[in-house]
């Protein structure tokens, strides 16, 4: 059986900006959760003065490790869209 994935290979950045709000979308290649948990820690140290630092994260291609945190906005209206 071939099992076909999409992932990523290289961490990314993008910046979106409306009225005055900024977003920054920011996707590394993980493997584990430890590292999720250590890319958490620095982003949260470099945007400090962030309001709400939303992520989700996939491990396996079979997607049987997932999570998807709102970090403080409404229910699934930050996690679940990064998620998806």
């Amino acid at each position: 059986m071939i099992v076909s994935f999409k992932t990523i290979t290289k961490p990314e950045r993008d910046l979106y900006k409306e009225k005055a709000s900024k977003f920054h979308g920011l996707a590394y290649p993980v493997t584990s959760e430890e590292e999720v948990k250590a890319i958490l820690a620095n982003v949260k140290k470099e945007f400090f003065d962030s309001t709400h630092i939303c992520y989700a994260y996939v491990l396996k291609p079979d997607k049987s490790i997932f999570r998807a945190n709102d970090a403080g906005e409404p229910p699934n209206t930050a996690g679940k869209p990064v998620l998806g």
